[in-house]
């Protein structure tokens, strides 16, 4: 046993074991689909400056939501009930108490200049000339203090961040950087503070949080009158504990509410999805899991077998990774976490397909050193596909937020969890297994010691299927024009979480199955309406918008089922998914996409990362616009499918781009169009063989998984498609024809 291979076991057997050990230990928070989870109801009020209508309500809903993201919860959902509510839901939240106290606080912040004391709260003295008049607030002793009006608020402030000071008695405290005219502003307050001796109660400055003094520090001796603290930075201190220090930090930079809002209802919902969804979705994710680990090994025999378990093993430790991070799962995660364990099968379909080119082009060839070829070989190609996904994670986790955003994270697990199984788990199984005496003598059980069906009928035909690119451009565009067509013509039926709907809220004599309910709403009209239950007997229908008389309706068939049936509430709701969260989410995806055609631009050429952007569009519309002509919903489950697709494609297109460069590498003298062909057919077996492994397990949750997942399974099975063709017949013509256009005719890149 050499040593790279003792490396790489101890390697993996660190890992599971510490995978394992996480599984059984940390909990993975479940989604409100999942489990339920806590739900809060806010109400805005208004203010002597500021009404609580309708626009107000929504900028403090962008507002909460990211103090939410910044608490750390993943997948909460928020959305407008009226023109003064806000439903929050929080999965997986472990004290909703606090969570409902921190989402309340205004987060006013505000520095004044203390001019005195005070000896009652009523003895505001008589305003300086020219001056608004004063305030009296206690400070962290209880002490009165007479406060000028404010010099600065919290929208001076550029950052925030808690810090532990180890060189001061101060502990933790609060670092506030400002910005713009905050930073003078700053220097001018200190300044005029420090024009009276140390030791008056003038020479303090007074940081004010929803009108109470948090910190009312000295300006330092070393501060001259009228120079004051330049630099635009300050430090809160205030004898914090670390959490106190966090939260306050989290304030400031979630930003003040523009009105303040008040808990009314606070309890524990019931999840979206019931039980019987779950359990479909369940024998859905395993039987498609069984059907592509038994593809995998008929097509490689001992060597699938061995890249199962290490599918398996991959299995675990994303599980771990999710655990680990404290994200939540929802069923979609889930979902997509099933399917990127079918979508992992593509980096040991590429060494496996390597290693056997490796062995029908040796004049010797043994198993073990067509595997130890096929895994270098395959390395280039499988590196380039997982960064560029990895730099689309990355940005959506950092520019995104709320679903888009753990997203983000679900997918940067699964990237690197199957990196980690198939070069270091997969090849230390497969080499360990392939120096065995008795597999040497049977080469044939590796499942690499022959070219494969696919190949050997290509090798007979050997097809050109790059001789007109330009026809294939045309086919692309065509299915383009009917897409984008479907999309001008039908329109997008955007589901709740972008348009919003109706929220109307019932009391039961009886209990009410969620499942049920949702059977007998469906019958009657209402197929994406969402039951949760509340307790024994209530129970909350959200559905899109509805007339007055189709609401009727769904209280009839609520109390056909429930008997008799008390409406507690009926209101409109806004999207959970905000016009702000929207834009987020475009801005990352652009973002993305402009870093992929970076990074491609740099490991390959321009027109490759063009073409591998081009072909993602592409897809998109096309997708997009099946979705219009279907008339399907464009919710939030749709925009998790688009994220996947966009990561499948890039993928795909870039195994063939790397393919070319190889080749080119080889042969600088051969056409760029034969390069591109003979790429393309040496790649073919791998697209097909990763197609169908993630096909076995899409068409396992369309069909079994129930309603909830099929339009999931569908855009995906209908992106998989998409993609496979696009980076064959759009990406590759498109290339070649950028390097026509180039002046390359005769030379490769």
């Amino acid at each position: 046993m050499t040593r790279a291979l003792r490396i790489r076991g101890l390697l993996a057997l660190a890992a599971l074991a510490l995978s394992l050990y996480v599984a059984l230990t940390v909990p993975v928070h479940l989604g409100l689909d999942l489990r339920g989870g806590t739900q809060i109801v806010l109400e805005t009020r208004p203010t002597d400056t500021a009404d609580a209508d309708s626009e107000a309500t929504e900028r403090t809903l962008e507002v909460l939501r990211g103090r939410i993201d910044a608490l750390g919860v993943a997948e909460p959902t928020l959305a407008r009930s009226g023109d003064n509510r806000i439903v929050v839901e929080l999965p997986g939240v472990q004290d909703p108490a606090e969570a409902a106290d921190l989402l309340g606080r205004t987060a006013q912040l505000t520095f004044h200049r203390v001019v005195g004391t005070a000896t009652s709260a009523d003895d505001t003295a008589e305003p300086l000339p020219k001056r608004p008049r004063q305030q009296v607030l206690a400070d962290e002793s209880g002490q009165l203090l007479r406060l000028e009006a404010a010099s600065l608020t919290g929208k001076d402030v550029k950052e925030a961040a808690a810090r532990f000071d180890q060189q001061s008695a101060a502990g933790w405290q609060v670092a506030v950087d400002f910005e713009g005219s905050g930073s003078d502003g700053w220097a001018r307050l200190t300044g005029e503070a420090a024009c009276h001796p140390a030791g008056d109660p003038s020479r303090r400055v007074a940081i004010v949080l929803d009108n109470k003094i948090i910190s009312s520090p000295q300006v330092d001796p070393s501060v001259g009158c009228g120079s004051g603290i330049s630099g635009g930075t300050t430090q809160i201190t205030g004898s914090f504990t670390a959490d106190e220090a966090k939260e306050l930090a989290l304030l400031i930079n979630g930003g003040a509410l523009p009105v303040p809002v008040e808990t009314v209802e606070q309890r524990t919902v019931g999840p979206t999805l019931g039980a019987q969804a779950i359990t479909a979705s369940a024998w859905a994710a395993a039987a498609g899991t069984t059907l592509t680990a038994l593809f995998i090994i008929v097509i490689y025999r001992l060597m699938g077998a061995l890249a199962t378990m290490a599918l398996a093993c991959y299995g675990l430790i994303s599980y771990a990774a999710l655990a680990a991070l404290g994200a939540t799962l929802t069923l979609p995660g889930l979902a997509g976490f099933v399917l990127a364990i079918g979508m992992a099968v593509d980096a040991n379909v590429l060494v496996f397909e390597r290693a056997r080119e490796e062995y029908a082009s040796r004049s010797r060839p043994s198993p073990r050193s067509s595997l130890t070829a096929g895994f270098r070989g395959a390395f280039s190609a499988i590196a380039d596909s997982n960064v560029t996904t990895l730099i689309a994670a990355g940005l959506l986790f950092f520019l995104a937020s709320g679903p888009v955003r753990g997203f983000g994270v679900t997918l940067g697990i699964g990237v690197l969890a199957s990196m980690f199984s198939a070069l270091v788990i997969t090849r230390a199984l497969a080499e360990y297994a392939a120096s065995r005496r008795w597999l040497r003598r049977r080469p044939r059980l590796t499942g690499i010691a022959h070219t494969g069906a696919v190949r050997d009928r290509l090798t007979r035909t050997n097809p050109h299927l790059m001789r007109s690119p330009r026809r294939w451009l045309a086919a692309s565009a065509t299915v383009l024009v009917l897409a984008a067509s479907g999309i001008a013509a039908r329109g997008l039926d955007f589901g709740i979480e972008f348009t919003g709907g109706r929220l109307i809220e019932y009391t039961t004599a009886s209990p009410v199955d969620p499942d049920r309910a949702r059977t007998v709403l469906a019958d009657a009209g209402f197929p994406r309406a969402v039951v949760q239950t509340s307790g024994d007997t209530q129970l909350t229908v959200r559905t899109d918008q509805l007339t007055n008389a189709q609401a009727a309706t769904v209280t009839q068939t609520i109390g056909a089922l429930a008997g008799d049936v008390d409406k507690l509430r009926d209101e409109a709701i806004g999207p959970s998914l905000g016009k702000e969260l929207r834009q987020g989410a475009l801005i990352a995806l652009a973002v993305a996409l402009g870093a992929q055609l970076l990074y491609l631009a740099a490991r390959f050429r321009w027109l490759f990362g063009t073409s591998a952007v081009a072909a993602l569009a592409h897809d998109v519309v096309i997708l997009t616009g099946i979705f219009a002509w279907l008339g399907k919903p464009i919710d939030g489950v749709f925009l998790a499918a688009l994220l996947t697709v966009i990561g499948y494609s890039v993928n795909d297109s870039v195994v063939v781009f790397d393919r070319i460069r190889d080749l080119s590498r080889r042969d600088h003298k051969a056409p760029f169009a034969a390069i591109a062909n003979r790429a393309l057919l040496q790649t073919l077996p791998r697209t097909i063989n990763t197609g169908m492994g993630a096909a076995f397990i899409l068409t396992a949750l369309a069909v079994l998984g129930g309603d909830s997942l099929t339009d999931f399974a569908l855009a995906l099975l209908i992106g998989l498609a998409v993609g496979t063709y696009s980076s064959m017949f759009t990406a590759t013509p498109l290339a070649i024809e950028l390097h026509k256009r180039a002046g390359h005719r005769g030379r490769n890149p």
